[in-house]
């Protein structure tokens, strides 16, 4: 049951990168695409009826966390904590953003909280993917299993290649998302930036694989099939943006995350918190575990729950389909 616990918390982060992902993505490339207050006014039009249905499946991982690994979520607390309340702030600031941008017609206004959209969604991009480095790298853990290290510890040269890596790849996964919900001037800006990230992402992707074979030091085995998945998906990317296919462009980008994710986690896999010398392995899948009893319990009301999300955004997502036109 542990294993498939372990299944079920990485499928609800994948889910929540790939949906609140393209928010975020939006976020990070309305500056560089839209030149006018319509324009930057669309961009979150295009988001409006998903982000804060997006961030659900945020809060249903971290529960389910709770649920099924407590003895993982007490450590990452214990480590995490401060970049934690910097997330639950950034994350206030861009729904706040969102709502009272068009509460008042001054330009100012609309500007102020435009900067504090972009700058929110990039830093919560940034510090997402430097959470995610450091679980690939390892953490120092104490005899307890809490961690033991310092919040620059954190700031290592990996894992801030990972966060890089992050925000460029979101930007360009929000980017094929804007392309399929606005119409109007701005769509052949965001078609361009598309290709102009994607050599960008190429790159990154190459770097932090090689940093995290160094790091890790993995011998050959059946993850390394998964890069050529996420470079077959990278490539249908390209091809499906310049060819004008919108759908299955973002179809594409959405496995290149996807694929991205599942090296992740089997890179983890047994440990949902590696850690670093000298305390060895880290806080397993099966060490982080309630009784078989609370286990099986907590995961019954997990999946039923998570049946519910799925359903919840199948529906949004059908309901609110379609371009929104966007005029100077």
């Amino acid at each position: 049951m542990s294993v498939v616990a372990f299944i079920v918390i990485a499928f609800m982060l994948t889910a929540y990168v790939l949906l609140d992902g393209y928010d975020l993505g939006v976020a990070a490339v309305t500056p560089l695409v839209a030149r006018t207050d319509r324009e930057r006014e669309g961009s979150m039009r295009s988001i409006g009826p998903f982000w804060n249905g997006n961030e659900v499946w945020l809060i249903a991982a971290g529960g389910a966390l709770f649920a099924l690994f407590p003895q993982a979520y007490a450590s990452a607390f214990s480590g995490f904590y401060l970049p934690l309340i910097v997330v639950l702030w950034l994350l206030m600031f861009r729904g706040i953003a969102i709502e009272l941008r068009s509460h008042f017609p001054s330009e100012i206004w609309h500007q102020f909280w435009d900067a504090c959209f972009f700058a929110s969604s990039v830093l919560l991009i940034l510090l997402f993917g430097v959470a995610l480095g450091n679980l690939l790298r390892g953490v120092p853990l104490g005899p307890q299993g809490y961690f033991s290290g310092t919040f620059d510890e954190l700031l290592n040269p990996y894992a801030l290649l990972v966060g890089i890596f992050a925000v460029v790849a979101l930007a360009m996964h929000g980017a094929v998302f804007l392309v399929l919900r606005i119409d109007g001037p701005a769509v052949q800006r965001v078609r361009r930036l598309v290709t102009r990230l994607w050599p960008a992402v190429v790159v990154l992707y190459v770097a932090v694989t090689a940093a995290t074979l160094a790091e890790r030091g993995i011998g050959f085995s059946w993850i390394d099939v998964i890069p050529v998945l996420t470079l077959v998906a990278l490539g249908a990317l390209l091809f499906f943006s310049i060819n004008g296919r919108e759908r299955g462009a973002f179809i594409a980008s959405s496995l290149f995350l996807a694929s991205l994710l599942l090296q992740a986690a089997v890179t983890m896999y047994p440990y949902l918190i590696p850690s670093l010398p000298p305390r060895k392995g880290g806080i397993s899948i099966f060490d982080a575990s309630p009784s078989p009893v609370a286990l099986a319990s907590a995961l019954t009301v997990v999946i039923v729950g998570l049946v519910v999300v799925i359903i919840y955004s199948v529906l949004v997502a059908r309901q609110m389909a379609g371009k929104i036109v966007v005029e100077d």
